[in-house]
């Protein structure tokens, strides 16, 4: 079951990126110190937690100023038999609203992983550094060919929530690209329309999107994972739904502090 959670979430996180050139920009709904929290559950079971952290301060990537992501995972209760701790993160630019780095730290029972991916993208290339499972030393160095302007998962999803979707119409599919796991993906995202849906922070006009997947042995359905995003200048995600093969996945907001507008 852990294995399905920590697939959730980087399929959750994968939404993200396909919207990365889903409309015109959206005046900025986020700022540094934004923290979002929301639990998983898996049938009638609080499965998992994650955290989505904008750090206080800004960084400087490149020479430019970027906002720190962090997204962190984490199994709850009978799930942590088998103890999942992830985390992904992103540096990207705070006006461009691109990445130029992208970590991920995974530790999930005895298996582990380190990587760092650093984004040049004048040159169109991805630097994937991958280190040893007490992140200290460096194992590999791989280069791959990008499309300047490219998304990582993180970067991608708080992009998105520039997007103005009053441009948009329900059915309305883009395809786009994004980098993930040393492979350039093409996505395809369906904007499905609105509703208005009530959470344990309040309730909220929503816009709701989700991808198009392809065939596997976790999900079940074309179109198996549905996301919540208030129609509101803060654009969080609130709720998330994903059809398992086996039973299904709920993920909804718990807490939100450190909102750009109240």
């Amino acid at each position: 079951m852990p294995l399905f959670i920590r697939l959730f979430f980087i399929h959750f996180l994968t939404v993200a990126i396909s919207t990365s050139v889903f409309g015109q920009q959206y005046s900025r709904p986020y700022q540094e110190g934004e923290e979002l929290t929301f639990k998983v559950k898996y049938l009638f079971f609080n499965a998992a937690e994650a955290k989505m952290i904008i750090d206080n301060q800004i960084h400087t990537m490149n020479g430019q100023p970027s906002y720190k992501i962090d997204v962190y995972g984490k199994t709850l209760s009978i799930f942590s038999i088998f103890k999942v701790k992830d985390n992904w993160g992103s540096y990207m630019d705070t006006s461009l609203n691109i990445p130029y780095r992208s970590y991920r730290h995974i530790e999930e029972g005895g298996y582990r992983k380190h990587e760092i991916v650093d984004f040049d993208h004048k040159a169109g290339t991805a630097t994937v550094k991958e280190y040893d499972r007490e992140n200290k030393r460096l194992k590999d160095t791989k280069e791959f060919d990008i499309q300047s302007g490219i998304q990582d998962i993180v970067s991608g999803f708080y992009y998105m929530r520039h997007l103005d979707y009053r441009l948009y119409r329900r059915g309305d599919v883009i395809n786009v690209k994004g980098f993930f796991d040393e492979k350039t993906y093409d996505l395809k995202l369906i904007y499905e329309g609105r509703d208005r849906i009530s959470t344990k922070i309040g309730e909220f006009d929503t816009i709701i999107i989700s991808p198009v997947m392809p065939n596997n042995k976790l999900f079940s359905g074309e179109n198996p994972i549905k996301m919540w995003i208030t129609n509101d200048k803060n654009r969080i995600p609130i709720k998330v739904e994903a059809e398992l093969v086996v039973g299904s996945l709920n993920m909804e907001i718990t807490e939100a502090t450190g909102l750009r507008n109240k």
